[in-house]
């Protein structure tokens, strides 16, 4: 069985490399994350498990929080016009609006909350559905689901998604590997 795979955004969020998992770095957004893991898949590598680490903001969990996400949706997906869901991409079989992954095992936090991801960096006091955003979750856990890997999401809080997102991303993006690596790495083994 090769090993799990860590997928992140970005390098600055985490640096940390192991014996013990992969690593891919996909870029900010959907599509890239949504690209970088279907190319990483299509060299007939197939992993474990993916562990998708990253930050999020959050107007429900306090900054500097380490959660897992294991339900995800698409917050920016709105077909209402013709009739679905908000939420719900029109025509696609085989696909809830929700992929939920709440029965993956070996979950160190197992809170199972739900991510919102979308294209947007959301730095207003707009509501927004789920427990926390970001920009990436949504698109790897579609990808996992079609092909049948299990997938968790661990999200630093670094902002409240709020007016100051912008400052206190930049102050906070890098903080929460300690904690990911102490609260999730560690007990599943990974270090």
């Amino acid at each position: 069985m090769n090993n799990p795979l860590l997928v992140c955004a970005l390098e600055n969020e985490f640096k940390l490399k192991s014996a013990k998992f992969d690593i891919l770095y996909t870029g900010v957004g959907k599509v890239n994350a949504a690209m970088c893991i279907t190319e990483y898949l299509a060299k007939d590598v197939f992993p474990k498990y993916v562990i998708n680490y990253g930050t999020a903001g959050s107007k429900k969990i306090k900054v500097g929080t380490l959660v897992d996400c294991t339900k995800f949706i698409q917050r920016d997906m709105d077909a209402t016009g013709l009739g679905f869901e908000k939420y719900e991409t029109p025509f696609d079989r085989g696909f809830q609006k929700i992929i939920d992954f709440s029965t993956i095992q070996n979950n160190p936090i197992n809170l199972c909350l739900t991510c919102a991801t979308g294209d947007s960096f959301i730095n207003s006091d707009e509501m927004h559905t789920g427990d926390v955003v970001d920009m990436e979750a949504y698109a790897l856990a579609k990808v996992c689901n079609k092909y049948q890997i299990p997938f968790i999401s661990y999200k630093y809080i670094s902002d409240n998604a709020g007016n100051d997102a912008e400052k206190d991303w930049i102050k906070n993006c890098n903080i929460g590997e300690g904690l990911f690596k102490t609260n999730v790495l560690e007990p599943l083994g990974l270090l």
